[in-house]
């Protein structure tokens, strides 16, 4: 007779707090993640980011909350922070454990399927390897400007970016070749090319006032932070709403586009949601 090992929740919340305590002891800055992949949310003081923000999070100033609530960029390797009484009852919700790649000096090449898994064997040099519920991460020594959906089933986790922590894997860490750096070259141009009459009005773009297009991507990052259900439906009509008063003057960027796939991961979406998202919004503008 076989018989079902219960790990009790406390023992394997108990658990990631020590896989955690051992990846800060290398200066790996980890956080902890909730149900679904998610990091925690912003605390109320730090709601919509009213504090300031973390430190390279795009906006002024460090954040002084205890809380780990400030997903990537509240990563630390820093004992102290790790063991305090907000992280500890944070680590007693967590569900897994995640590390800021780029914090590291790694960078993350996820590959979502066996499709990228094929692709990465014939294009990329070997390196420590890690399986994943669908897939492999491949773990390069080297830092460079995350991105999603590179190409089918890949991202890159690096800089400004977490990946969970499933593991050791197996091989050795290889340098950060130049062909993963080439997979985000193409992701530094605007968001979509479009070439369009220009509104009436003097002939001058409406949107192209930082303060207006701010004000809407903010909103939407918001109105997609809060949403409690129907997250996808939330995803897809905050995209259609940016692309519908901004999409066509051309002031959208890659960076604004990435901001809004962000905040649509911070709540549960795939990269892969995120793209197909955005390409049916652009196809029912007709854009």
């Amino acid at each position: 007779m076989t018989h079902t090992t219960i790990v009790p929740r406390d023992r394997k919340r108990g658990a990631h707090l020590r896989t955690a305590l051992s990846l800060a002891a290398g200066y790996t800055p980890v956080l902890p993640l909730r149900a679904g992949k998610v990091p925690f949310g912003n605390c109320p003081a730090c709601h919509n980011n009213a504090c300031g923000g973390r430190p390279n999070m795009k906006v002024p100033g460090p954040c002084l909350c205890p809380r780990p609530c400030h997903a990537w960029a509240a990563a630390t390797h820093d004992l102290t922070v790790i063991t305090s009484p907000e992280w500890v009852a944070a680590w007693r919700e967590a569900e897994s454990v995640a590390y800021h790649p780029g914090g590291a000096g790694l960078t993350v090449v996820d590959l979502d399927n066996a499709d990228a898994i094929t692709w990465a064997r014939g294009t990329l040099p070997a390196t420590q390897t890690v399986p994943t519920t669908r897939g492999q991460h491949l773990i390069y020594q080297g830092t460079m400007p995350s991105a999603n959906g590179v190409r089918p089933g890949v991202d890159i986790k690096s800089d400004k970016s977490y990946a969970r922590w499933l593991g050791q894997g197996f091989g050795f860490t290889a340098p950060l070749p130049d062909a993963v750096r080439a997979l985000i070259v193409k992701k530094s141009a605007p968001v979509r090319s479009v070439s369009v009459t220009a509104p009436v009005g003097n002939g001058a773009c409406p949107h192209r006032t930082p303060v207006f297009l701010e004000r809407g991507i903010a909103m939407a990052e918001q109105r997609i932070r809060e949403a409690t259900s129907g997250v996808h439906a939330t995803v897809y009509r905050m995209f259609l709403t940016v692309l519908a008063t901004h999409g066509r003057c051309g002031c959208l960027t890659q960076t604004h586009m990435e901001r809004l796939f962000t905040v649509a991961q911070t709540k549960g979406e795939s990269a892969r949601h995120c793209a197909d998202a955005w390409s049916n919004a652009l196809t029912a503008l007709g854009m």
